[in-house]
């Protein structure tokens, strides 16, 4: 009788846990979707990554967001994975937590990147990590990895402190 209490209150909170992990994920079937829902023009600053799970250097960076989210209240910070609509579930769900990722974590499935990419920047390969920060009509773009915290926090408050 414990066993099997035991064993549902383990699958209580696993479908908990489960779901949680799936609303903080929101998904976008195309980038213009993506685009008129998280590339406002207002007056908050946005520190926008885009990412994979199977990307070894943006694995790397991540907790330079997580940690610029977490102390620097100016900016909000917004994971953009790049991963397969398919690997929702099975891959980046367990992935975030796993690393316990505070900041928003978005999905954007639209995988005709020659369509979107230079709506991004005009000058994007492709290439992961990339960054977009974002305030207003001003907007910078990084087509690179950040080093250490210190090298990230220093970008993004060159950005904040552009006139």
């Amino acid at each position: 009788m414990i066993k099997k209490a035991v064993h549902h209150l383990f699958v209580l909170l696993f479908v908990t846990f489960s779901v949680q992990a799936q609303e903080k994920v929101t998904v976008y079937d195309t980038y213009d979707d993506f685009a008129t829902n998280i590339l406002i023009e207002d007056e908050n600053i946005y520190v926008i990554n885009f990412w994979a799970t199977w990307c070894a250097p943006c694995i790397k960076e991540l907790p330079y967001f997580e940690k610029l989210n977490a102390e620097n209240k100016n900016v909000k910070v917004i994971f953009v994975s790049l991963d397969s609509k398919k690997d929702l579930d099975k891959k980046l769900i367990p992935f975030i937590e796993k690393r316990k990722l505070k900041s928003k974590v978005l999905l954007l499935a639209d995988k005709n990147y020659n369509s979107w990419l230079s709506k991004v920047d005009d000058d994007w390969s492709g290439a992961i990590p990339a960054t977009l920060l974002l305030n207003g009509k001003k907007k910078q773009f990084a087509e690179r990895d950040f080093e250490n915290f210190d090298e990230l926090n220093q970008y993004v408050n060159s950005f904040i402190n552009l006139k």
